[in-house]
């Protein structure tokens, strides 16, 4: 097995990966490698021939390809090692991973790693939906490889499951392939296409391509057997079933981090993030190993991911001019209805006055609500909101970090009214 020698190893050359790679080598980091299992580099938005990209981090509009190749250009000319269809497989030590590539199996030993590797979406198996298994059944991934990728007719009518923004996404993949979406279904009582999609959403939806949103209503059963033929659907509200004749299925949302290497590597994981916990400076509990982007809680933008990895690669260079990895650290816990609280850490070395917020998400539409940081008895933040959505990432002042007690219990994120 041949090792090889870096200083940064990022795990992930999506937005975060990328991003990181960049501003690492223009702070002066001499060697910086990059790994991907896909045999490009740029992550989801090389998947998503929309527009929409590139408006914060490069304030130009981007479809999502020329959003990726911008990314993979910049690291290149920096140059950053980028290797393309290769597989982390485990951890040879504590900051060096196994792989597989075309070349073989190997290792690289790094001082510092940074998994960045990203989110995927529940396929239909996971979502346990009865029926057989016809064609014509996708996640927004797939089918954008299917259109876009390898250019394959997909079908003439589908329903969209989900109403968010990445099922905006796939609506605007299925229409400029030809195929008219005849429903677009959520189990919420209200769609999550608000600002900024909004805009989007009445362009396309309401004037361009008239289509239902079904709220409070879920999938019950995928009609067919060798293709789709239709889907039954329940009103929760009524219990009423109905039919949607369509030959296409496409699932989206419902995010699930690729936490895969940080699971083999025993970081510690958020439960309700299903990500690795990391304090603000993006440190897991491994020293040298840090995480950033869409593996830490699911989905954001692309650009918000991009913007972690490039403030992770501040952390980084610091670690490697030999900031010391703090020794105590308290996990921050959310509490149902919220589902997790980014930063879910807090060490004893985080600069209080540099978390100036915290980003924390819901599991259903709330109004009028009071969210409380409490450690013990103790209350540190109270912060009322008008509404709190689902999938929208709501933020609340950060100020109270400072008042963590270090050798009390862990902060718990709660709602309480």
């Amino acid at each position: 097995m041949s090792i090889a020698q870096t200083d940064v190893l990022i795990v992930g050359a999506g937005p975060a990966g990328l991003a990181s790679a960049i501003q690492l080598k223009r702070q002066g980091v001499t060697r910086v490698t990059v790994v991907d299992r896909e045999p490009e580099a740029g992550g989801m938005p090389r998947l998503c021939h929309h527009t929409g990209f590139g408006v914060w981090d490069f304030h130009r509009l981007y479809t999502g390809p020329q959003y990726a190749r911008r990314y993979v250009a910049l690291a290149r000319e920096l140059g950053v090692e980028l290797l393309t269809e290769t597989t982390i497989t485990g951890w040879r030590s504590e900051r060096a991973l196994t792989f597989t590539s075309p070349g073989g199996l190997g290792a690289i030993e790094a001082r510092a790693i940074l998994l960045a590797t990203g989110v995927r979406e529940r396929p239909r198996a996971a979502r346990l939906i009865p029926g057989y298994r016809p064609r014509g059944v996708f996640t927004t991934g797939s089918l954008q490889r299917f259109v876009d990728e390898e250019h394959l007719p997909v079908g003439k009518r589908a329903v969209i499951v989900g109403a968010e923004g990445v099922s905006l996404s796939a609506f605007m993949t299925l229409t400029g392939a030809g195929v008219a979406v005849a429903a677009m279904i959520t189990e919420f009582p209200r769609d999550q296409l608000y600002l900024p999609y909004a805009p989007a959403k009445w362009w396309l939806m309401d004037v361009r391509h008239p289509t239902p949103i079904r709220t409070a209503t879920r999938i019950t059963r995928i009609l067919g057997r060798k293709r789709v033929e239709g889907v039954e659907v329940e009103s929760l509200s009524t219990g009423q079933r109905q039919v949607i004749p369509c030959d296409t299925v496409v699932f989206t949302g419902d995010w699930i981090p690729e936490h895969e290497v940080a699971r083999k590597g025993e970081l510690a994981m958020d439960a309700g993030a299903k990500g690795p916990r990391v304090d603000g400076q993006f440190r897991t509990s491994a020293p040298g190993v840090f995480a950033a982007g869409n593996l830490l809680r699911g989905a954001e933008t692309a650009a918000t991911s991009a913007m972690e990895g490039r403030f992770a690669a501040g952390h980084i260079a610091d670690f490697l001019a030999g900031r010391a990895w703090p020794r105590r650290r308290l996990p921050i816990l959310a509490q149902s209805p919220i589902i997790w609280a980014f930063p879910n850490a807090i060490s004893v070395s985080d600069d209080p006055t540099r978390l100036k917020r915290v980003s924390f998400r819901v599991e259903k539409f709330i109004d009028d609500a009071v969210v409380q940081v409490r450690q013990g008895r103790k209350v540190l933040h109270e912060q009322r909101f008008s509404h709190l959505l689902p999938n929208e990432t709501m933020r609340m002042k950060g100020d109270w970090l400072s008042r963590v007690d270090f050798g009390g219990d862990p902060p718990q994120v709660i709602l309480t009214g």
